[in-house]
């Protein structure tokens, strides 16, 4: 008796890391963004339609909260155990929590990408209330 091998099932692609790589959600190869948050059209790699997953400024809330909630409470320890003057605090936060915001964007817009595609998410209209 021959055994003919199966053939092997499409690597399945998990969209939320995808999505945190900045890499297409659908096959994870092509690049998600044109610009610095502009979402492609159309995935170059597998053509799926990306400009259908719209997610606005969703990641933008969610990024100045966490930002926010670190820098906030480090400033806050560092002030009570250390009392540096004013000066340092500007010269340390402000600069650490716009780092923090331009470095995290980019991958919470793609993992915000990646679950509107995952879950299917759209927008609901008034006539189907």
């Amino acid at each position: 008796m021959i055994d003919h091998p199966q053939p092997s099932a499409p690597a399945r692609i998990d969209p939320i890391r995808a999505g945190l790589l900045c890499r297409c959600p659908n096959c994870g190869k092509g690049p998600l963004f044109e610009g610095f948050l502009k979402i492609r059209p159309v995935c170059e790699t597998c053509g799926y339609d990306l400009a259908s997953v719209a997610t606005g400024d969703g990641a933008a809330s969610f990024i100045m909260q966490i930002a926010g909630a670190i820098v906030g409470f480090s400033a806050l320890y560092v002030e009570i155990v250390f009392s540096p003057p004013m000066w340092l605090h500007l010269i340390v936060w402000l600069p650490l929590v716009a780092a923090l915001s331009l470095g995290l964007m980019r991958p919470g817009k793609g993992l915000m990408t990646a679950l509107h595609m995952r879950n299917k998410a759209r927008e609901v209209r008034n006539d189907e209330v």
